[in-house]
């Protein structure tokens, strides 16, 4: 009988996930714990594994599609329940098995669905051909006007009305010639009518500015004397051609506007902004700071050998920084509920980052017990698995306070949304060389700007100054981390 494997619950609270990418195919076999999809749920991509051995016998949702936990997403069974179940479509995907992969309501399970068999060869018909140029029949000459359409009217006897029809054919072709009326161009619409055509008056100048322009001088309205084409006409037909072009432009809205579904990580960052944003009062403070020390123990860091292969940046002392600081003023790393405040006596360091997902804050675990070259390597760890969209859901659940590295991008500073369920977050701004008093002289300083917001529930204003210069205290002097 075959396994149904449906998809699980990756993550706290996951609701949905997206098929990304199949790994395995129909009439495969497949091992325990072997990758058989890859799927994006509102937190990162995960791959997930088999919990049964055998063969696949269908891929019950096809990629690119959002289901639901426990929709069955793939079959697997023996060898023979694959050759009794033959994929008849060679793509085991639900385009005759049903939404879901499994028979439609009603339908007899044992019976062959309409369309499985085999199709027919196809029929092999001879391609038509356009015929040449030369031998296509020309266009039918206007009878609006003389003899001629009269003529080609006259009920006369076949001998009679054949000729009749030559004669008028003759004498349309010889009006063309003279100028009395033209063909229908190529970019004229289909069965566009012939137009009347006129001589046209313009002097040199004005027929090649319409030459240039791409303009057929017989088209233009003349109110030149004599019918005379002035360069006032050109202009103004000109004009009128483009808002023509324009309204057909505005007219097809879809070649301009690109539709994104909202979906997966930024859905969850959509959501979560806004509940962020509107149920926290935020409370924000600024703060301006010489960094020119926190440079030049960067520096000697990297010179370290126990630093060697290690990446070292100065956001790995703003980290140490936040860490302390948490540890002088604990109730900033904290989570409010309506009943109660929840102070956490250890730190869950999330770091915003930029992925081509979109916004990801996954945490450090227990980043205060970590030593500052452990740190170093978990930072650049979190920062290459999140660029690489590999973060796993349990690796985003249960921050404590937040990051974001505003600098990174060239920003001064910035107002940031605090991290739902957390409190408190900052963001660290680029950092430049600025003219900066030293006493009573002014010379270059690394200067950076340091921004937190804080829900105000928990983070009154005093705290959120004292909490926030600590941290600018430790980018200011790194020296005080070894006290």
């Amino acid at each position: 009988m075959p396994q149904i494997f449906t998809l699980p619950d990756v993550g706290e609270g996951l609701t949905e996930a997206e098929i990304l990418a199949w790994k395995v195919a129909p009439g495969e076999t497949v091992t325990v714990n072997q990758v058989l999809v890859e799927i994006e749920t509102a937190k990162s991509v995960v791959e997930l594994p088999s919990p049964y051995a055998g063969t696949v016998l269908d891929l019950l949702v096809p990629e690119g599609r959002t289901v639901e936990v426990g929709t069955p997403i793939i079959a697997v069974g023996t060898a023979e329940e694959a050759v009794e179940r033959p994929d008849p479509g060679g793509t085991g995907m639900p385009g005759a098995h049903g939404e879901a992969g499994t028979p439609p309501a009603g339908a007899d399970a044992d019976r062959p669905l309409v369309g499985s068999g085999p199709k027919a060869d196809p029929v092999r018909r001879r391609r038509r051909t356009a015929p040449p140029p030369e031998q296509s029949p020309e266009p039918e000459p206007p009878r609006s006007a003389g003899w001629t359409e009269k003529l080609s009217r006259t009920p006369l006897g076949g001998g009679l009305g054949t000729a009749a029809q030559g004669l008028a054919g003759r004498a349309a072709r010889l009006a063309e010639e003279s100028g009395v009326w033209r063909r229908p161009g190529r970019g004229d619409a289909p069965g566009a009518v012939p137009v009347p055509h006129r001589p046209t008056l313009a002097k040199p100048p004005v027929r090649k500015a319409a030459r240039d322009l791409g303009i057929d001088l017989a088209e233009v309205r003349a109110t030149g004397a004599a019918g005379q084409i002035t360069k006032q006409d050109l202009l103004a037909h000109a004009a009128r051609l483009e808002e023509s072009g324009s309204r057909a432009r505005r007219s097809a809205p879809e070649q301009r506007i690109e539709r994104i579904p909202v979906k997966g990580v930024r859905k969850a960052t959509a959501q979560n902004m806004v509940r962020s944003a509107f149920s926290a009062p935020h409370a924000s403070v600024f703060v301006e700071l010489d960094a020119t020390r926190t440079m030049e123990f960067v520096q000697r860091l990297k010179a370290t050998p126990d630093y060697e292969g290690v990446k070292v940046t100065p956001l790995l002392v703003l980290a140490r920084a936040v860490v302390w600081a948490v540890a002088r003023n604990p109730q900033v790393n904290a989570t409010w509920t309506d009943e109660e405040i929840l102070v956490k006596h250890f730190v869950n360091l999330g770091i915003a980052a930029a992925t081509p997902r979109g916004l990801m804050v996954p945490n450090i675990k227990d980043a205060q017990e970590l030593s500052l070259r452990d740190l170093a390597v978990a930072l650049d760890e979190l920062s290459r698995t999140a660029r690489a969209g590999r973060t796993q859901p349990a690796d985003m659940q249960g921050g404590t306070v937040t990051i974001t590295n505003i600098g990174a991008l060239g920003l001064d500073t910035g107002t940031p949304i605090i991290n739902p369920g957390e409190v408190a977050i900052v963001a660290f701004g680029s950092i430049k060389q600025k003219p900066w008093v030293v006493e009573g002289t002014v010379i270059p300083r690394w200067v950076t700007t340091l921004a937190g917001s804080f829900d105000h529930r928990v983070v009154d204003g005093d705290l959120a100054a004292r909490f926030t210069a600590d941290v600018a205290r430790i980018l200011e002097e790194p020296a005080l981390l070894l006290e």
